[in-house]
């Protein structure tokens, strides 16, 4: 970084900064353990010399919370895969069931805001389109954090919520579905795009209306013409910035799409069969007639709902995670 021609190249040089942040934070974190042991190993000496009950249910307590920081660490060693330490692109979008998909989008919306605050993340709403009644039909997050495409990576799926529908008069039971889309944050650098591939529109701006209407075309809709892939942005007063967020997230679809082709590709090749389509939930929500939020892959289950909604997820992502690393290490045995 102190060399005269870091700078030249701007891209390069805040890709260095990234990695020497996430970098400085691991050291960090591992100089936080063997403070915390040695304070685990003072304590131990001491109990060892006198039976003091408050000294044991300290150390009790001290080792409790040691053991549960452990197991967060554990959880990245799993991830060691190419984007996994980097930034993410979520998208959610509501499937079937009129205005409570619409309804629990929102709710979802909310739940990983609320995960994202406990993990010390920053999230921003790039793109969200509001819902004819009530909660969205859909939402695009970019969430920063050490790790955060890794650990949400297994949150892509449908999610299917059933409860007692608050839109319907006579209080019906429903259920309702909504799509979770996990993308990696590519660099420029990764995934090239030619001006020649893209079709690129202008449009204004949903607004609500009277002085927030937008009356200038600042929206954006980009389309990759050699994929059909069609992207679009406009939560951002300015053209120029709807247009580099519309093309991080298409940098993004397009990494998703040429890996999966690769896949399916591999797939064919050993005689297997490729499934298309959304397929079926990864995770239900029950609130009525019983509460209960349900991991199928897994099977790892919790009645508090109210938690779950409230953004505490850390058990079903550390589960799925676990799980994926299991499958991993069967198939290379």
């Amino acid at each position: 970084m102190n060399t005269p021609h870091f700078w030249q190249s701007k891209e390069k040089a805040q890709k260095v900064i990234v990695e020497l942040s996430r970098q400085k934070e691991e050291i960090k974190e591992w100089e936080k353990i063997h403070q915390n042991l040695e304070r685990l190993k003072t304590l131990a000496e001491l109990l060892t010399e006198e039976n003091d009950p408050e000294l044991a249910a300290e150390f009790r307590q001290k080792y409790k919370k040691f053991d549960k920081y452990l197991d967060s660490l554990k959880l990245k060693t799993i991830l060691q895969d190419k984007y996994d330490s980097g930034n993410v692109i979520l998208s959610l979008y509501a499937g079937a069931g009129g205005v409570d998909a619409q309804d629990w989008t929102m709710m979802l919306l909310r739940m990983y805001l609320r995960y994202c605050e406990r993990k010390g993340w920053r999230a921003q709403v790039l793109d969200q389109t509001e819902g004819n009644e009530a909660g969205i039909k859909s939402v695009t997050l970019e969430i920063k954090g050490h790790y955060a495409y890794g650990y949400l990576k297994n949150e892509a799926g449908v999610h299917r919520l059933v409860r007692l529908s608050p839109f319907d008069a006579d209080k019906a039971r429903h259920t309702s579905f909504a799509l979770v889309e996990v993308l990696p944050e590519i660099s420029p650098q990764n995934v090239k795009i030619r001006d020649d591939e893209l079709k690129i529109e202008t449009f204004r701006s949903a607004g609500a209306g009277g002085q927030s209407v937008n009356k200038t075309s600042s929206a954006v809709r980009v389309k990759h013409l050699p994929t059909g892939l069609v992207v679009q942005c406009q939560n951002e007063r300015s053209q120029l910035q709807n247009k580099e967020t519309a093309l991080k997230i298409l940098r993004a679809k397009l990494e998703k799409f040429y890996s999966a082709q690769k896949e399916k590709e591999t797939l064919r090749a050993r005689g297997e069969h490729v499934a298309a389509g959304w397929g079926n939930q990864i995770r239900s929500y029950v609130l009525h007639p019983y509460k209960l939020v349900k991991d199928h892959r897994t099977g790892y289950e919790i009645k508090n709902t109210d938690k779950v909604l409230d953004g505490e997820i850390d058990n079903f992502i550390q589960m799925a995670l676990e799980k994926t690393e299991s499958g991993i290490r069967n198939q290379e045995s």
